[in-house]
């Protein structure tokens, strides 16, 4: 049993310093990467973006790039935010929806994988080893799969505005309920998985926002742990988007990589963080995030039935 703990106790210290070695790599080269498309925008002439066939302007690919980062920090840190920050901004930002929701659920399906991966090597999950875990990424990655082909195929006819209603008022409830039972550990369910995977990906292939913050939260009301439901939200999310860009792709075969490179970019630099912060907050307190946030955006979805022309979250 000694020479077990001692093993174990070995092992968490090497990974320890894999952990510290990430960030001591990545910052850097984070802020190289952000300094130099500082530059480019500051002084276009010296700008390298058009050699790699970028034709956008430096500064509209430095915006793009922060906002990806931003967003998917507190995605892959929560669980929830970036398609249904990310969507709305670009959109406002004078992109068009048949460019963006493909370009999300790109940079989302390699976001989504590597930040799975990372979160079962950083211990937030272990989908391995554990067959609760296993069962429900399997059960939302097989179930998100079939509504993110359905809902590309109808999503030129659905009636967007009680999908947003229905989807607003979820999200709204389980930010309640998950704030409400703080103190109370509940019994996982596995069934009550199955409503909210299907409304979830079917809003995810609908619009590229969405799935995460009814995923998550329901994962977590369901009474799965909520650092193992940030991240097998971010795998199942992966298998979701993935299969929802290949409809698309097959109905439109259209994806603009101008926008694509830099959200895929930006996203992936967040990922090695986002996910430390998962294992160094306490369970409490994330339980906790993941509430008020879902919550807000809950509020937020709703908010945009006041807002004509403003696609779902």
């Amino acid at each position: 049993m000694t020479s077990t703990a001692a093993v174990g106790g070995f092992s968490e210290l090497v990974r320890a310093a894999l952990r510290r070695r990430r960030i001591v790599f990545w910052t850097p080269v984070l802020m190289g990467l952000v300094v130099v498309l500082g530059i480019g925008a500051l002084w276009p002439s010296l700008s390298w973006l058009p050699r790699l066939g970028i034709e956008l302007p430096a500064a509209t690919v430095l915006a793009v790039f922060l906002v990806a980062l931003a967003c998917e920090y507190v995605d892959s840190s929560l669980g929830m935010g970036y398609g249904t920050a990310l969507t709305p901004i670009l959109l406002m930002s004078g992109f068009e929806l048949r460019d963006v929701v493909p370009c999300v659920l790109l940079s989302e399906f390699v976001t989504g994988l590597t930040a799975g991966l990372m979160h079962q090597r950083d211990g937030n999950m272990d989908v391995v080893r554990d067959p609760r875990a296993r069962g429900a990424m399997l059960l939302l990655a097989s179930l998100s799969g079939l509504a993110a082909i359905f809902a590309a195929c109808v999503a030129v006819n659905i009636n967007k505005f009680y999908l947003l209603a229905a989807i607003g008022l979820i999200i709204t409830s389980m930010g309640i309920v998950i704030l409400a039972t703080l103190r109370r550990q509940l019994r996982y369910r596995a069934g009550h998985l199955i409503a909210v995977g299907a409304v979830a990906a079917f809003n995810k292939g609908l619009s590229g926002g969405g799935y995460g913050p009814l995923v998550t939260a329901g994962q977590v009301v369901s009474g799965m742990s909520p650092r193992q439901a940030v991240g097998i939200t971010s795998l199942a999310e992966s298998i979701t988007c993935l299969v929802g860009l290949i409809t698309y792709f097959q109905l439109s075969n259209h994806i603009n990589w101008q926008l694509a490179a830099p959200l895929a970019a930006g996203a992936l630099f967040s990922v090695p963080f986002a996910t430390l912060t998962v294992r160094r907050m306490p369970e409490r307190w994330t339980r906790a995030a993941v509430g008020v946030v879902t919550l807000i955006l809950g509020l937020l979805t709703l908010g945009k039935l006041l807002m004509p022309g403003l696609p779902g979250a």
